[in-house]
């Protein structure tokens, strides 16, 4: 039985990050916390990076008439 993950949106994962950053800041997080929030945002930020990537990729790909080209990942 597979579910399908809806795509979250960059400025959602921004929000989400900015969460964590709030509570990796709080003085009463522990360790384990800390890390588990650490690896959290560095998968978000992985998602970002490739979102923008394909973003720009796309970007130059538009033609001379304005139109976007195939581009395959």
């Amino acid at each position: 039985m597979s579910v399908d993950k809806q795509e979250v949106s960059l400025e959602e994962t921004f929000q989400e990050l900015e969460t964590i950053i709030e509570k990796m800041q709080d003085r009463e997080v522990t360790l384990e916390d800390s890390f588990s929030l650490y690896e959290q945002g560095i998968r978000k930020l992985k998602y970002c990076n490739e979102k923008i990537d394909s973003v720009e990729k796309k970007m130059l790909l538009l033609n001379e008439q304005g139109e976007l080209e195939a581009f395959d990942e």
